[in-house]
């Protein structure tokens, strides 16, 4: 087997990430909340798998993150964990578990860790949540942060909007990206900013910094799987591109199967025992 091939092959590691960085190899990240998923998006390829949050909006429903628990999302990773041989495994942190209380935060992350079994865990904020994010490392417990238009505050904004447009706000994020970095923070997602300042903090950091919505110039891209295979169709900001049409390819098996059986086409004598 050829070393190209071998590395290929190579399960994706915190420290991984950082030297594709420092070759310049983009980073691939998708979404997965369940065994079945998890298993076709490892196969692929896939560098990093995200058990999101997003698994409350996705999955349960729900119109933002907020609702989804701990317990929840140590069920989606638990799940997505016994499927992956080679990506990392990133599972988020969900709101109220972290901030504000740091022995708490610690507390979630552990449990994340141990009845997951998945890589590292990722969580929304800079420097108001340094103290979560520092005790949390102590653990060793390895941490990618998230700056930007972290959905968890959408009460706060008010709005999905773009973020970080404005100079102060701007400066703010650049801070508290070398603040995560400085503090330990193996990667960074920068969600909804514009292109240029994610550019800048991706060339001003040694740490990978992954994008959704952030344009081109940082070091690897990351969307929700239900977004991008095109299985929801009301979600259509400009940062996505759908790689397929889910939606309606399976609405047109489920309605092909409706009428198999109506007809009784299904189970013909070649399908039964």
């Amino acid at each position: 087997m050829s070393v190209a091939k071998m590395d290929e092959n190579r399960k994706v590691t915190t420290h991984r990430l950082f030297e594709m960085k420092q070759r310049g190899e983009k980073i691939s990240m998708l979404t997965a909340y369940d065994y079945s998923m998890a298993a076709i998006i490892d196969q692929a390829g896939m560098d990093v798998i995200l058990v999101g949050d997003s698994a409350s909006n996705v999955m349960a429903g729900n119109v933002t993150t907020l609702p989804i628990t701990l317990d929840q999302m140590i069920y989606h990773g638990k799940s997505v964990m016994k499927a992956v041989k080679r990506s990392l495994v990133v599972v988020d942190l969900p709101f109220g578990t972290y901030q504000g209380n740091s022995k708490e935060a610690l507390s979630s992350a552990i449990r994340v860790m141990k009845e997951t079994h998945a890589d590292c865990i990722k969580l929304e904020g800079g420097a108001e949540v340094k103290e979560s994010i520092e005790r949390i490392l102590c653990a060793g417990i390895p941490i990618m942060g998230h700056l930007g238009l972290t959905p968890q505050s959408i009460n706060k904004f008010g709005t999905y909007t773009v973020r970080a447009r404005e100079e102060a706000e701007a400066e703010k994020l650049v801070r508290d990206a070398h603040l995560l970095e400085e503090i330990g923070c193996f990667a960074i997602v920068l969600e909804k900013i514009p292109a240029v300042l994610a550019t800048r903090v991706a060339r001003e950091l040694t740490i990978p910094v992954i994008g959704i919505g952030a344009g081109g110039g940082v070091d690897g891209q990351v969307l929700v799987m239900h977004d991008m295979l095109g299985i929801n169709k009301e979600f259509s900001p400009r940062f996505l591109r759908r790689y397929a049409n889910l939606n309606e390819m399976i609405t047109k098996a489920v309605q092909s199967y409706i009428a198999d059986v109506k007809s009784r086409d299904f189970p013909n004598e070649k399908e039964q025992y």
